[in-house]
């Protein structure tokens, strides 16, 4: 009986030097925060978010997604955002491909629409402007987003307009993710 106690009291003592032990060693088995832009080269301190290139018809789509980015970069991480690429490190450069609407259902009475989908595929890429090398490349990067239809002709209110801002912020807050994280 008095060797258990003799253990467990050694074990007691032993326990807070093994964890201290335990949280020193974690980071160098290469876990870490998700998010902190370890990814991305050391000397890029400034990234350039200028309007991406618009091939389609929608109307001031390139400036909300560049807005967007500005945001969650600025939110989100420790670089500093500008909208001059001369002014950078590196430089994010966007072209909005194609913008396609459908509808995802309809009212079964009427036959109306009532709920459409829009969809926004774009090309990014993330260069370091000091090796000319790509940090992150995504030539067909999707994104989608629904919206409601009012089915009262009278109080009709255009939702694609906003459903294309929650799209800008969806798209900036993954695209950002990516970055960082490097998928």
């Amino acid at each position: 009986m008095r060797m258990r106690a003799r253990a467990s009291m050694l074990f007691d003592t032993l326990r807070p030097a093994a964890v201290l032990l335990g949280v020193a060693l974690a980071p160098g088995c290469g876990y870490h925060v998700a998010g902190r832009g370890d990814r991305i080269p050391p000397d890029v301190k400034t990234i350039a978010v200028p309007a991406f290139v618009n091939h389609t018809h929608q109307y001031q789509l390139e400036h909300r997604l560049a807005a967007a980015l500005t945001r969650e970069f600025i939110e989100r991480t420790r670089f500093r955002v500008t909208a001059n690429p001369a002014e950078a490190d590196a430089v994010l450069k966007g072209t909005v491909e194609d913008v396609r609407s459908g509808v995802v259902a309809f009212d079964l009475t009427t036959g109306r629409a009532t709920t459409l989908q829009i969809q926004v595929t774009t090309a990014v890429e993330l260069v370091d402007l000091h090796s000319q090398k790509a940090i992150f490349a995504n030539p067909s990067y999707i994104f989608r987003e629904e919206y409601q239809v009012s089915p009262n002709t009278s109080a009709l209110f255009a939702e694609d307009q906003p459903a294309l801002d929650r799209l800008a912020r969806d798209l900036a807050r993954t695209l950002v993710t990516a970055i960082l994280e490097n998928f």
